[in-house]
């Protein structure tokens, strides 16, 4: 047989839709357009443009773009690097807005089209052509070198990146994982020249160009990270990027700087002159300053205040495709008992939470995939819908007195008939004021409804981060954010010492069920894989305790136009205006 093989041109003249809102090398550096190749990187211009000013979070744990795992860094490394893909405004309002921010679409970034080839075998390649006009801050240009230094880069065991399965569809990654010494040339991306960019993957998937714009993909200079190791983020003039804009300044635990890239290729199309992002961690302080005009954008505010804000039209309410839930440690006791994990779950009110702590219109969860991600591909179909319910959500008191009851036989099953022999929890959370009045709530309601005793402890959010990476913990709050619109962002992050995996889970028929979806062709069998797979984590080992869906709620100046937004958590602020 003589197969046929299929070329499919995707040149994008126009913006491409994303499913989820229906639901380098050496050179010297060329001066900038100033003329001023000396000028300290740190002091921002003066020029035309104002001056915006926003708080998201407290100090990132890290702007490197394979490291970063959190949405804030997300967002600020999205304006100051730019993928193959990006997000663009798409000019629709976001549901919920009242106008004030706009769905965000996906669109040529640093890549001006491309190509997807079929082949024989059942690979299938794409050349992504690069824009003639793309240059890094300090004036070089970026080339398809770049590209494929930085996926070497984030596929590279050594690299130590939570996200380098990301790309595991590519062609040989399953083979960077495992040689020894680590070869990163097996990874299939290459650049013919310095204007294309080949990728060929193991075979066809579904979600694969939303990953080139995800954060993780962004190119890298190679030459300013070989010159400075781990510390080329925190320095302006070492911190190259080719996004909308440049760092400035990092003043740490205060503020990161951003101004107008002048290399940038849309230059004349950007609106601040520079972006401020505010660090800070103090809901009552990030209010202050927002009614004081020191800050523009906020998106926490006191947990007594919200009604109130959220009444009055000054809080705004939008789409996000997430879940709010507590992870078990499930290698530390009592922790590493299903019982004790499904107990501690069905003990939670999640309804009294959404209602009476958060007051935003989350939606009580009773799995761990959120609604709003397509079950199919092309399909009109919910996943969540279809995977149905793991338990009842507790929407009367009568159905929460049942799910308590439930946990208490469980408990004692697992030994614990004398609550007094059931060790202190501590129940880890990063300090903000929400995570703190949800935490209050767990505690009550797991002291009250099980008899045992919680303490709750706070971190600063990257002291946080690192010890819930490590394990440092019995249970946690943690939230996931989808990462494309597909239910494997949610899942695939528990795979056996995944990256994400700060549950330390492990079961060989879920990470078969895994396995099993990404090789998959046919979309049907792919579904049932995943579900299988979250049939597997929660509704057997019961490893994590969702607790609602997110809804995203933030607070923007009457005068600021232009900002846009996308459920996956993204806000963007490059194109903002005065008026």
């Amino acid at each position: 047989m003589n197969p046929m093989k299929k070329t499919l041109s995707l040149l994008l003249v126009s913006a491409m839709s994303f499913g989820v809102f229906a639901g380098c090398t050496g050179g010297d550096p060329s001066p900038s357009p100033s003329g001023n190749p000396g000028a300290d990187p740190s002091v921002a211009p003066s020029g035309d443009g104002f001056h915006m000013n926003l708080c998201i979070a407290s100090q990132p744990q890290t702007i490197d773009p394979a490291l970063n795992t959190a949405v804030d860094g997300g967002i600020m490394t999205q304006h100051m690097f730019e993928g193959l893909l990006k997000w663009a405004d798409s000019g629709k309002e976001a549901n919920g807005s009242e106008g004030t921010v706009n769905m965000a679409e996906l669109v040529p970034g640093q890549a001006e089209k491309w190509e997807k080839t079929l082949n024989e075998d059942g690979t299938v390649t794409y050349t992504f052509t690069l824009r003639d006009d793309i240059k890094w801050w300090d004036g070089q240009p970026v080339t398809a070198n770049d590209f494929v230094y930085s996926w070497q880069r984030l596929a590279n065991p050594e690299t130590a990146a939570d996200y380098c399965y990301m790309i595991d569809m590519v062609k040989g990654y399953d083979e960077v994982q495992s040689s020894d010494p680590v070869d990163v040339s097996k990874l299939a991306v290459s650049a013919p020249d310095d204007k294309t960019f080949v990728v060929t993957l193991k075979n066809d998937n579904a979600y694969f160009l939303e990953v080139c714009a995800f954060p993780a993909t962004l190119p890298v200079r190679q030459d300013t990270i070989e010159a400075n190791g781990d510390q080329w983020t925190f320095k302006p003039e070492t911190y190259l990027s080719n996004g909308a804009y440049k760092m400035t300044q990092w003043e740490n635990n205060a503020k990161i700087v951003m101004e107008k890239n002048p290399e940038y290729y849309d230059y004349d199309k950007l609106g601040p002159q520079t972006i401020t992002f505010s660090l800070m961690d103090n809901d009552n302080a990030m209010l202050t300053a927002y009614n004081a005009n020191d800050l523009q954008f906020i998106q926490s505010v006191p947990v007594d205040e919200l009604p109130a804000l959220i009444a009055s039209g000054e809080m705004k309410i939008v789409d996000y495709i997430g879940t709010y839930y507590v992870c078990y440690n499930v290698e530390k006791a009592p922790f590493d008992d299903w019982r004790v994990r499904k107990a501690f779950t069905l003990a939670m009110d999640s309804q009294y939470i959404v209602e009476n702590v958060t007051q935003a219109g989350q939606v009580p969860a009773t799995g761990f995939v959120p609604s709003g991600i397509n079950d199919a591909e092309g399909a009109a179909g919910d996943f969540r819908t279809t995977g149905g319910d793991y338990w009842e959500a507790p929407t009367n008191e009568e159905i929460y007195k049942k799910n308590l009851e439930e946990a208490n036989r469980l408990l004692d099953e697992a030994g614990y008939t004398d609550r007094s022999t059931f060790p202190t929890v501590t129940y880890l959370y990063n300090t903000a004021d929400g995570h703190k009045a949800v935490g209050e709530a767990l505690q009550r309601m797991w002291s009250d409804g099980l008899g045992v005793n919680i303490k709750l402890e706070n971190q600063e959010w990257a002291a946080f981060l690192e010890t819930r990476k490590n394990g440092d913990y019995q249970v946690a709050r943690n939230g996931w954010i989808a990462d494309y619109n597909d239910p494997i962002s949610f899942l695939d992050m528990w795979y056996t010492d995944g990256g994400n995996n700060d549950a330390q889970y492990s079961n060989k028929d879920f990470d078969a069920a895994i396995d099993a979806a990404k090789a998959a062709t046919d979309p049907a069998e792919r579904m049932a894989a995943l579900h299988k797979a979250e049939d597997i984590i929660i509704g057997q080992d019961w490893a994590l305790g969702p607790i609602y869906f997110y809804t995203q709620k933030f607070m923007l100046k009457d005068d600021i136009q232009g900002v846009y937004y996308t459920p996956l958590g993204y806000f963007f602020f490059n194109n903002a205006t005065k008026g």
